[in-house]
């Protein structure tokens, strides 16, 4: 069994925003592969169902915790506390300011680099846990990374975000395999973004 976590932020007023590429993720993982609808659970949006892998069919929990990000870490912890996992048995996708948009990286373990939902769920459960990154780029000044993360993304990003977020849903079964370099390698196959300063102004942004 395996928690696959998406940060964002509830409501429709958030749902298109940068800081919400994690629920899309899940999202578009519950669609790819027929999970159940999403109930209420765990202050946050639950939805379980089974992956195919090269080892044998895999469970996982899909949540969205709707606590709001800086409070991400609440919803886990019931979650991880409910069936008993260790926090190696939690991936978590989310925007990452400091990589390009459209890049993916996956990383075990580490702090927080300034993401506060992340560091809400290591204060929860510790640091132990495979982070998903999904590249939203910076805006080039910390004074404006809020509002860079809290905006929408512009109708030009559109081709990347869904191509990324459908990527990392195709690839799932190498990551519930454990095999997080082959599935890092397979996202970025699948949806190939150039590697670029994240510190570049997406568009709209000027």
């Amino acid at each position: 069994m395996l928690i696959l976590a998406g940060l964002g932020n509830p409501g429709p007023k958030h749902e298109k925003n940068r800081h919400n590429i994690g629920f899309m993720a899940v999202d578009a993982i519950a669609r790819r592969w027929s999970f159940a609808p999403f109930r209420s659970k765990f202050s946050g949006l639950a939805s379980e169902g089974s992956v195919q892998t090269p080892d044998g069919s895999v469970r996982a929990l899909l949540l969205k915790p709707q606590t709001f990000y800086n409070e991400t870490g609440r919803s886990i912890s019931e979650a991880l506390k409910f069936y008993k996992l260790e926090p190696d048995a939690l991936v978590v996708f989310y925007d990452e300011i400091d990589l390009a948009p459209g890049r993916f990286r996956m990383k075990a373990g580490g702090g927080a680099a300034g993401n506060n939902g992340i560091r809400s769920i290591t204060q929860h459960v510790g640091p132990y846990f495979r982070r998903a990154r999904m590249g939203t780029g910076h805006p080039g000044h910390k004074d404006r990374v809020m509002g860079h993360v809290l905006s929408d993304f512009h109708k030009v990003e559109t081709d990347w975000v869904k191509a990324l977020v459908e990527a990392c849903a195709d690839a799932l079964p190498m990551l519930l395999a454990g095999e997080d370099e082959k599935y890092q390698a397979e996202v970025m196959r699948l949806a190939p973004a150039e590697k670029l300063d994240p510190r570049r102004s997406p568009p709209g942004d000027d």
